[in-house]
């Protein structure tokens, strides 16, 4: 644990604890809402073991809680975490061993990604994954218990503004890598085509298509370098 410590070090640490600490408050709205919806307690903490995704986890339970079927439900979810698909290519050499990608798969999150993704260092970038991954999984499981347990006295869970702290920790965490300006123009654009094509797809589709920014910018960059080699050969 020392060890663990010393080369995640305090700063990365607290933010950790911090990303915890939110996502604890999110994970207790989600099991109250499911709860409160109808929902016997088992539900979402099966979901919360099993599927450990936020977003689908809220979709699945709001899609059936009004009337939806849950085949449906399913599909959505599968489709918000199409997502996760980059995301395994990015940081697939985190573990060795089959049992140990299987696993860390199953912890992969935008906030795990987003911690591993931030470090220069491959032995840091591995322990801020699983680091963050096992901290988030636990509390993200013990605050859906809790927060289904106190679902039947909290009557409006969306009152407390909950559902906005995920959001905000996130966009926390992206903001240093808009420092650069490749990656704030593959935003700016991801941002264009989500907010575009949010009111005409279904859920979820607009997300994935905001990669369309990513495929923009290393298009515009490789004509760029394309035209530089060409300028040097003709000189």
């Amino acid at each position: 644990m020392r060890s663990l410590y010393r080369t995640l070090g305090p700063e990365l640490t607290r933010s950790i604890g911090l990303v915890c600490l939110a996502d604890a408050l999110v994970g207790a709205s989600y099991g109250a809402i499911s709860v409160s919806s109808g929902f016997p307690l088992w539900v979402p903490i099966l979901l919360s073991v099993v599927v450990f995704a936020g977003a689908a986890q809220f979709l699945f339970i709001g899609l059936v809680a009004a009337g939806g079927s849950p085949l449906a439900a399913v599909a959505a979810g599968l489709l918000i975490n199409a997502r996760h698909l980059p995301f395994g290519f990015t940081i697939g050499a985190m573990g060795r061993g089959w049992l140990r990608r299987l696993v860390g798969s199953h912890l992969m999150t935008d906030e795990t990604v987003a911690f591993a993704l931030a470090q220069d260092d491959p032995r840091r970038r591995r322990a801020a994954y699983w680091a963050s991954g096992m901290a988030l999984f636990v509390c993200w499981n013990v605050s859906v218990v809790l927060g289904g347990l106190a679902g039947s006295a909290i009557s409006d869970t969306d009152a407390l503004g909950l559902d906005a702290a995920f959001p905000a920790v996130l966009l926390a965490l992206v903001l240093p890598s808009l420092s650069d300006s490749t990656t704030r123009w593959a935003a700016l654009i991801g941002v264009v085509v989500a907010l575009a094509t949010t009111p005409l797809l279904p859920v979820g589709a607009p997300v994935l298509l905001a990669l369309v920014g990513v495929a923009v910018v290393a298009a515009f960059g490789a004509l760029r370098r394309r035209r530089a080699t060409d300028d040097r050969e003709d000189s």
